[in-house]
């Protein structure tokens, strides 16, 4: 059963933060990074204690101000995630900065105003303007290999209380956990946004004050990368939205660097999936069937290829077509419930939805296997994100409303 991220008898986040990014390190990653700087892959230590629930943060007014807040109170994490990325890509801080510094034309001239939040990120969490953009480019700067995910819509007509339920399980390194939490964010002139992030990132998975949301899949293959945006910037831009449309035209503006999958609503109870790609976007409709599922394969004629399904995730498809056949199990009653155990399912068959660790050596498991770091599904009509941390299923249900 979901419960409230905060009571009154709890710590606000920011006080329980770590106050300093060695001590976030020794404390909540088991000390198997090496300190600021460090150039050497990690430690194959014992697992470090993942979090059974994630912290809530809150931000309110101009971009500056929005990134200070959140900087500040995520500051732990953000230093924990820039030590991850160097330490990952062997790199020193000078050469994360320069790589880093390559992509700020782009902001500044597609999205000027997260520059500016990225800036105010900076002071809050007290590094430099080059690091906090860093944390928002995350595989870019190192051109690492994608994640996995398992992302769903249901339309009105197949839910048991007429809204839409739309989410994903996010398949990232298991140390990702660690980084984690929930953003509710108040800008002063665009839409009520809350998402789950981590490390920093001002753009990630959930819905808005409108009632658009969207989740997101790596995918196998397709066009080649480009010096072009990110996807992370585009995740936020899409929680300024308000209509499919509105969201629609992004993916025909601005240029990507990478391809990636979205499935999204609006809150005229509309859904779509866009596999985005370098070359341009393709849309895929449900075609009437009212719900959409998506994982790690493209699915568009154009690219949904037996040379691109190769190069995709060896689960990929299984775990689509065990989404498709739950969903589909209880159309037209399906409720928020039914979909938490959909997403939480881990049998260890290829085809699992919720993914455990993918090699049997427990030393490895959290530093070089892709598992389940959070189960995420939003209730627009109810404006609430419900979260599970990483991947027991003993982890609660959290439920993060606007109010």
């Amino acid at each position: 059963m979901a419960r409230s991220p905060m009571s009154p008898n709890q710590p606000s986040p920011s006080s329980t933060a770590p106050t300093s990014r060695r001590e976030f390190i020794k404390t909540t990653l088991g000390g198997t990074l090496l300190a600021a700087g460090a150039v050497h892959p990690p430690v194959r230590a014992a697992a470090p204690a993942l979090p059974a629930t994630f912290p809530l943060f809150h931000a309110r007014g101009t971009p500056r101000e929005l990134g200070r807040l959140h900087g500040e109170q995520a500051a732990g994490f953000i230093g924990a995630h820039l030590d991850y990325l160097r330490t990952t890509m062997r790199i020193g801080r000078e050469e994360l900065e320069t790589r880093a510094r390559r992509f700020r034309p782009l902001f500044t001239e597609h999205c000027p105003h997260l520059l500016e939040e990225i800036n105010g990120l900076a002071e809050g969490a007290r590094i430099s303007e080059a690091e906090a953009l860093a944390v928002n480019l995350r595989g870019v700067l190192g051109r690492t290999a994608g994640d996995g995910c398992t992302a769903f819509a249901i339309d009105p007509q197949g839910t048991a209380d007429g809204g839409i339920l739309i989410g994903q399980n996010s398949d990232m390194l298991p140390i990702v956990t660690t980084f984690g939490y929930v953003l509710h964010l108040q800008p002063r002139d665009r839409p009520e946004i809350l998402m789950w992030t981590f490390g920093g990132m001002i753009g990630y998975h959930g819905l808005n004050r409108h009632g658009v949301a969207h989740f997101a899949n790596d995918l196998g293959g397709g066009p080649g990368t480009r010096f072009a945006l990110p996807h992370y910037p585009l995740k936020r831009l899409m929680l300024e939205c308000r209509t499919l449309e509105e969201i629609e035209a992004l993916f025909h503006r601005y240029p990507l660097w990478a391809n990636g999958n979205y499935v999204v609503c609006d809150g005229l109870g509309r859904i779509l999936d866009i596999e985005a790609t370098t070359a341009g976007p393709e849309m895929i409709r449900d075609a009437g069937a009212g719900f959409l599922v998506h994982s790690n394969h493209f699915l568009s004629p154009r690219y949904a290829t037996a040379e691109n399904h190769a190069r995709s995730a060896p689960d990929s498809i299984p775990r689509q077509q065990r989404m498709e056949r739950l969903i589909a199990g209880r159309f037209g009653r399906t409720t928020l419930a039914d979909v938490q155990r959909y997403l939480r399912k881990s049998e260890r068959a290829v085809g699992g939805i919720c993914r455990l660790a993918q090699t049997t050596d427990p030393a490895a498991d959290w530093v070089t296997a892709g598992i389940t770091v959070a189960s995420l599904i939003a209730d627009p009509s109810q404006g609430r994100l419900h979260v599970a941390a990483g991947n027991d299923p003993a982890n609660p249900w959290v439920a993060y409303p606007f109010n």
